[in-house]
């Protein structure tokens, strides 16, 4: 009997022993650049080249560097969080710096130059966006974009948008609602590949915008913390109370930044003639595509 007892103290250690915390979800990063073919190196070690895809990745702080031969080195401190993220780099070329070009085989023909701009450079889920620009010494341009979501690895709009006579061409584009918000790129290029050029613009929407205070009752002169997150790509909230006598029509409380986690927080001291009452906090991101709200009350002791 006692050895059966001592077999079971056994398996019970060892089976105690194989209980683990299940580790966090690690992460994914899809990582894209133009010109592609960009060394990718995190934390300065070698991880491929562009377009990929880099797995098991710990969250938290790291660096991401693309390197590629003729352009600048884009570096960048990134924060890794657990699930998939995207990141594309639009490299610089170097001053100086020699391009592959493909040689014409008639002398004679001029260089193809082109360029891009958009007509918005930040926008709201739902808006269109016209791109447009200059081509000339090539018969199309093919656009490309990049960003979030859907377009991480780039997409094509159009491979055959023709110039008009005086070399002008223009793309309007109307993704919906189902966008991202986030940073895209437009990248426009000559009928040969051989040149091109980029524009940048934000999209902001499809997200939230959450409002919590340190305290719900407060008497005047005293103060409380407004915070919380918004998720919709803007890099600005704006802050608006509510409430009786001159507070009735709404006071601007002014705008306030977003950190790099997206949260933002605005310290308040309750004006001392402030009337007794409910107030409410409204929080909504600029441009104003959502918002959200939270209510105090002001009362004096008796």
């Amino acid at each position: 009997m006692i050895r059966e007892i001592l077999v079971l103290i056994f398996v019970s250690i060892l089976l105690a022993g194989c209980i683990t915390s299940q580790p966090s979800e690690k992460g994914t990063l899809q990582l894209t650049s133009s010109p592609t073919g960009a060394e990718i190196y995190l934390d300065n070690q070698y991880s491929g080249s562009t377009p990929s895809t880099i797995y098991e990745v710990v969250p938290g702080n790291h660096t991401l560097e693309f390197r590629s031969n003729g352009y600048k080195s884009w570096k960048t401190a990134i924060t890794v969080p657990s699930g998939t993220s995207n990141y594309f780099a639009a490299l610089t070329a170097q001053p100086g710096s020699v391009q592959q070009v493909e040689i014409s085989p008639v002398a004679t023909e001029l260089p193809a130059v082109v360029t891009a701009r958009v007509s918005r450079e930040q926008m709201v889920v739902g808006d269109s966006n016209t791109f447009s620009g200059t081509a000339t010494g090539t018969g199309s341009v093919t656009l490309t974009i990049f960003g979030p979501g859907y377009y991480a690895n780039g997409l094509v709009l159009d491979s055959q948008v023709k110039p008009d006579s005086l070399d002008d061409w223009s793309y309007l584009w109307n993704p919906g609602t189902k966008i991202q918000s986030g940073t895209y790129t437009i990248v426009v290029s000559d009928d040969g590949k051989t040149v091109s050029d980029r524009a940048g613009f934000t999209v902001i929407g499809n997200g939230i915008v959450t409002v919590s205070s340190t305290r719900y009752s407060v008497l005047p002169g005293e103060f409380l913390t407004f915070s919380g997150m918004c998720t919709t790509g803007a890099r600005n909230v704006q802050l608006t109370l509510s409430g009786p006598g001159r507070f009735s029509t709404g006071v601007d409380l002014g705008t306030n930044s977003l950190t790099a986690d997206n949260t933002w927080s605005y310290r308040y001291t309750v004006d001392n003639a402030a009337p007794a009452g409910v107030y409410t906090i409204y929080v909504n991101d600029v441009p104003k595509t959502t918002s959200g709200s939270s209510q105090f009350t002001v009362h004096y002791d008796e």
